[in-house]
């Protein structure tokens, strides 16, 4: 008889044989196709780094040249000394540029951004229009160099996705693998615009692509790295911002308190994402009535937006002077609280103005403030049991822009990194937290989805609501076979009825229709004109429409679980 030990030995080598085996076969067969896959996602993350650099170094470039300063830091400080005819010149001939270049070279004259690639990441199999995304890019260059108040992540984000789908297109890569190129391409971005390479890799993962798959991790951290390393060999391993030393936590009797910062956070971050959203819907309403041809819209929006600067220069821009004197804490009150207020509407001009540019940094600057105004508010009433007024703005800074972007953790991570303060995480974390969860209960769940949704673009609710409008009723159809009832003479007796679906619709259209009347089919039919009766061309069936559909979460789930 074998002694029990024997065997179990024997057992473990012969698996371990058989593992071995297997992973050199996997090896062989996909081993070259893999090691492509990495380089060029290396190679893509180099190049978005690159991207990102030119563009934060082209609007320091057009910014120094535009206003003649030398250090657009201070920006808003040397604003104070211009002319006011220049302060108000300056966007307006921005957006004139801006509103020509978008109405000749995109459809609907808009700087496309992070939500445009959010659906390319969902819908178009990780891509994005390559010509509007190279204007886009240029559009917000001169939107954030002249005066529009926006940020820069936006445009980058959407470069990036730009450079990825140039290379998806060249190797037909399938939508796994132009997903994961996205991915990629943005971390690289965001990594290289902001020195965070850990954010970097979450924002791709938890905004763009929304799961974290293992198979996307790896490169995109690699392509993360790459996009951090390029801004610190031109930057530096420095922070954006610069704190106090003394931003500790004072007690955890404390942490209530930034509960409270944590709801108000979520308020701030609402009131300005439909404050953005209440100026868009006005500026088309405006546009229409008055009958303007839509390259005026940018134009309008920078005479506005000048005409504030006159005595408010701190909306110009990016707005990073103005953070780092809430994060250092040199604001008084009402300055913190007039100034959120500036920003909410300089923000909700540029962006019904559709100029281009994007809402972080400026979520960034006004939670910064928010959280200085309850900072300075809340630390005199309970002295004894309270830190730094100007941790309540680094939690601030965090607390909106993690509801606005919907994204608490690559926003929790990314303001560590922007300001190098490691020590102060249970403050940032619950006001993040609480912030996100109010927020994402009175928007669909972030900015940029609410955009998408509210161009009828259902992302928001995940794979289920948006893959059956990716399903054609063309794809999913057969010919009229008879099968359950679907005779010729059954199809027409519901086409007369009025029960019948165009080829060229899309399940997602059709489906409501099976619910709707308890049928089991319902004729394909293609409609040459009003006068002329319509072809039939197939029949769908109810189980092949559900088949295909549960096919299509099958491939969804199987590549965010991979």
């Amino acid at each position: 008889m074998a002694h029990p030990l024997g065997t179990f030995l024997a057992d473990s080598l012969r698996r371990a044989a058989a593992s071995a085996r297997g992973g050199w076969r996997i090896l062989l067969k996909q081993g070259p196709s893999q090691f492509q896959f990495w380089v060029i996602a290396l190679i893509i993350g180099i190049a978005s780094g690159f991207a990102a650099l030119l563009f934060r170094k082209g609007i320091i470039w057009l910014q120094s040249t535009l206003y003649g300063t030398e250090n657009i830091n201070r920006l808003h400080s040397f604003a104070e000394t211009l002319p006011w005819y220049l302060i108000l010149i300056i966007p307006i001939f921005g957006g004139l540029f801006v509103g020509l270049l978008l109405d000749r070279y995109t459809r609907d004259g808009r700087a496309f951004g992070p939500a445009d690639v959010i659906y390319g990441a969902a819908l178009r199999e990780g891509r994005v229009p390559i010509k509007e995304g190279l204007v886009s890019a240029l559009a917000s260059l001169v939107t954030l160099s002249s005066g529009g108040s926006t940020g820069r992540e936006g445009p980058v984000v959407h470069l990036a996705a730009v450079i990825s789908s140039w290379v998806s297109d060249r190797i037909h890569a399938n939508g796994i693998t132009g997903r994961d190129l996205l991915g990629c391409a943005v971390a690289a971005a965001v990594s290289a615009s902001f020195n965070a390479p850990i954010a970097g890799a979450l924002f791709a993962l938890e905004v763009v692509l929304r799961h974290f798959a293992v198979h996307a991790f790896a490169p995109i951290v690699v392509a993360s790295v790459a996009g951090t390393v390029i801004n610190r060999l031109e930057f530096g391993n420095v922070t954006e911002f610069v704190l106090p030393g003394e931003s500790a936590l004072a007690f955890y009797q404390e942490l209530p308190a930034f509960l409270m910062l944590g709801g108000l956070c979520g308020f701030v971050a609402v009131a300005l994402m439909w404050t953005i959203f209440w100026a868009e819907d006005m500026g088309s309403q405006i546009m229409e009535h008055m009958r303007l041809r839509r390259w005026m819209r940018p134009v309008i929006s920078g005479a506005l937006l000048g005409g504030l600067a006159i005595w408010y220069p701190h909306i110009i821009g990016v707005g990073y002077e103005t953070t780092s004197a809430a994060l250092t804490g040199e604001l008084v009150l009402h300055e913190a609280i007039v100034f959120v207020v500036l920003k909410v509407i300089a923000v909700s001009i540029t962006m019904a103005g559709r100029m281009g540019g994007g809402v972080f940094s400026p979520a960034l600057m006004i939670g910064a403030l928010t959280g200085l105004a309850f900072g300075l508010i809340a630390t005199p009433i309970f002295p004894e049991v309270s830190g730094s007024h100007t941790l309540y703005a680094l939690a601030g800074m965090g607390g909106v822009a993690a509801a606005v972007l919907g994204a608490p953790i690559s926003t929790t991570l990314i303001v560590f990194e922007l300001t190098g303060d490691w020590q102060t995480g249970l403050a940032v974390m619950v006001t993040v937290s609480i912030s996100t969860a109010l927020g994402s209960r009175l928007v669909d769940r972030s900015f940029f989805l609410t955009q998408l949704e509210r161009r009828n673009i259902h992302v928001a609710a995940g794979p289920q609501a948006y893959l059956l409008g990716l399903c054609g009723v063309g794809s999913v159809m057969t010919e009229v076979d008879g099968r359950n009832g679907a005779s010729e003479a059954a199809c027409w007796d519901l086409v007369q009825a009025g029960r019948y679906t165009d080829a060229g619709a899309t399940l997602e259209q059709v489906m409501p229709l099976f619910e709707q009347h308890g049928l089991s089919f319902l004729p394909v039919v293609r409609l040459a004109g009003e006068d002329q009766a319509p072809k039939l061309v197939g029949v769908l069936h109810h189980i092949d429409a559900l088949i295909a559909y549960n096919k299509a979460l099958a491939e969804t789930a199987a590549e965010e679980h991979s």
